[in-house]
């Protein structure tokens, strides 16, 4: 069994810092590209950074210059750094984790989801 779980959301007022956790634990080989995603209310889901295990990044343009993505392949954790948060960056945040098993297909697992609610 594969757990996901994010973590480190709150609330912060504009021009804020906030740091998620995303943390794989159970039976597996290795985390393999970990991808950080997106709701606000009434919008679809939308993709904001992506981190493979190379360490190389993708980040949406809505945040570029303002969010970093790291990891931690030995506590197989991703981070997410949100610097210069601004109101439209309210949403729950979710993590999408490649889990590789031996001679198993890599499978794709998301976490519950982390609030983070930006005020004006």
């Amino acid at each position: 069994q594969v757990q996901v779980m994010e973590s480190g959301g709150g609330l912060v007022q504009a021009g804020g810092s906030l740091r998620l956790s995303c943390a794989a634990s159970g039976r597996f080989w290795s985390v393999g590209s970990v991808g950080w995603h997106r709701q606000a209310p009434g919008k679809q889901r939308e993709h904001v950074a992506t981190i493979n295990p190379a360490g190389i990044t993708v980040y949406a343009d809505s945040v570029k210059g303002r969010f970093t993505i790291s990891r931690d392949n030995a506590e197989n954790t991703v981070f997410l750094q949100m610097n210069g948060l601004k109101p439209d960056d309210t949403a729950v945040y979710y993590c999408n984790v490649n889990i590789i098993r031996v001679g198993r297909p890599v499978s794709d697992y998301w976490g519950q989801g982390t609030q983070v609610t930006v005020s004006s």
